[in-house]
């Protein structure tokens, strides 16, 4: 897999680098956010996975991280000291597909990385049929991967996409944590927890249906029709 790494500080980049070459991934490094967008134009080469670093020299990494989702559909790992819950859903809002918090272990890092890329690749299972979901104001398109609420578009990114509209398929019935999971990110790993809480969240925000996705203490989540 070919995968672009956005850090500015040359010698977290060549140590990373070097774990990730010997784990088969075909680096590409860029220093700033400037370097990063050139990499990603169309007739460049694909990537499978963005590493960003939040803190690079020449822009903000969030403001990065819209610019990538403007020109690509490329997943994008958010790689950052900043571990409030909000700094998160502000990234995932910006459609970052997971965020891995500083000082990280390598085999963390590396089992997102793989769970984002099997999951990118399965996305398709998600949304499999010509189908569509309707419950109250809010209407989901599979095939489409659109989500509108009273009409009004909403922007989700792809693993929040693939949350709700597992949810939405069977209203009213608990999914518990770890079979979320292995759905939407494709693994069994157990720190992958952490990420639905803040995908969970955000979807509950941009929806601006609080009650819409219900937390089933020790349990998991499960989604309750409008008006039920």
């Amino acid at each position: 897999m070919r995968l672009l790494l956005v850090e500015d500080d040359n010698h977290v980049a060549a140590a990373l680098s070097a774990i990730l070459a010997r784990h088969g991934f075909d680096v590409t490094h860029a220093r700033s956010g400037e370097e990063a967008l050139q990499a990603l134009v169309p007739e460049g080469p694909g990537f499978g996975v963005v590493l960003l670093d939040l803190g690079l020299p020449d822009q903000d990494g969030y403001e990065v991280c819209g610019k990538i989702r403007k020109r690509t559909g490329t997943p994008v790992i958010m790689v950052t000291a900043r571990s409030d819950v909000r700094s998160r859903i502000h990234g995932l809002n910006l459609g970052a597909d997971d965020y891995v918090v500083k000082p990280y272990d390598t085999g963390e890092l590396l089992a997102r990385i793989h769970a984002v890329s099997r999951r990118t690749a399965h996305e398709d299972a998600v949304t499999s049929g010509d189908s569509a979901l309707r419950l109250g104001s809010v209407h989901i398109e599979l095939p489409t991967r659109q989500v509108t609420v009273d009409g009004t578009a909403i922007q989700l990114t792809r693993k929040e996409f693939d949350l709700l509209a597992l949810l939405a398929q069977r209203p009213g019935v608990v999914f518990r944590r770890e079979q979320i999971i292995s759905e939407v990110w494709r693994t069994s790993w157990e720190g992958t927890g952490r990420t639905l809480e803040v995908h969970v969240a955000s979807l509950r925000a941009k929806l601006r249906m609080p009650a819409l996705i219900e937390t089933v203490r020790g349990v998991g989540y499960r989604l309750v029709a409008p008006g039920a």
